[in-house]
């Protein structure tokens, strides 16, 4: 399964969102130096979950983070989270 797909699946299934987007990013970063050349290590999330309700930003990022700790530890270089409560803006 791809690391998108993993990633994909993680938050479904623990956050239930509303509307998730799992955008992979790495061929921006293909050139880095840093970048591993797998075409998957730069991904960008943006998550509306109920579970998110009453949580501060910081809090959201820890739980999204937690989640994906082993893709964190396997391969994504960077994840950039925009995690959202029902209702609130998207943008």
């Amino acid at each position: 399964m791809s690391l998108e797909r993993q990633i994909r699946v993680k938050l479904e299934v623990a956050l239930k969102p509303s509307r998730l987007d799992v955008v992979n990013e790495s061929h921006l970063h293909a050139n880095h130096s840093s970048s591993p050349g797998t075409g998957e290590s730069h991904f960008r999330v943006l998550i509306v979950s109920e579970a998110f309700a009453g949580k501060s930003r910081v809090e959201r990022h820890r739980l999204v983070n937690d989640l994906l700790s082993d893709e964190l530890k396997g391969g994504v270089h960077a994840l950039a989270i925009k995690a959202c409560a029902p209702g609130e803006a998207v943008n």
